[in-house]
């Protein structure tokens, strides 16, 4: 089957995965996430593959396959997992937690490959070539190398 050039997915608080036709607003596949709210999707750059982050897990579904199983589950965080997102090239995926921790995972490989943790449950994460850049509710950003472990952090106050 041939990968669609638009994928349009929703999740949220009732547990399902929603698939959309973008021209037509029609549903054409939904998925079942039963183990809690879905904080985010991510959909991988070659479009394969979408990840579903919840609370803890990451459950990683093939976009195209008739299976409604996710082809694997990533169970290392112990909370709410609120950041998710792909390496341009597709081989590295990348989570952040309320639990404090921000995750590298290799897809070729099992288990997590890098763990860094932070001082309040992370919100955001960006992953550069060489710098995780994660965002936390205390108003902190930390920007780390990925291949020295050198942190740097900025505290940033917000305006009302």
């Amino acid at each position: 089957m041939a990968q669609p050039s638009v994928i349009l997915a929703t999740a949220g608080y009732d547990h399902n995965i929603r698939f959309w036709e973008p021209k037509s607003g029609r549903c054409y596949r939904t998925l079942q996430y039963p183990d809690s709210q879905i904080n985010k999707l991510e959909i991988t750059p070659d479009k394969h593959y979408v990840a579903a982050a919840g609370n803890p897990h990451i459950r990683l579904y093939e976009v195209n396959s008739p299976s409604p199983q996710p082809v694997i589950s990533y169970d290392s965080h112990t909370s709410n997992v609120t950041a998710v997102g792909f390496q341009c090239d597709g081989n590295w995926m990348y989570s952040g937690s309320e639990d404090g921790t921000v995750k590298i995972w290799d897809l070729r490989a099992p288990g997590c490959q890098r763990e860094y943790e932070s001082r309040a449950a992370v919100k955001t994460v960006v992953l550069h070539p060489n710098q995780v850049t994660k965002g936390t509710l205390r108003n902190y950003v930390a920007r780390t190398q990925i291949d020295s472990n050198f942190r740097r952090e900025m505290k940033r106050g917000f305006e009302k």
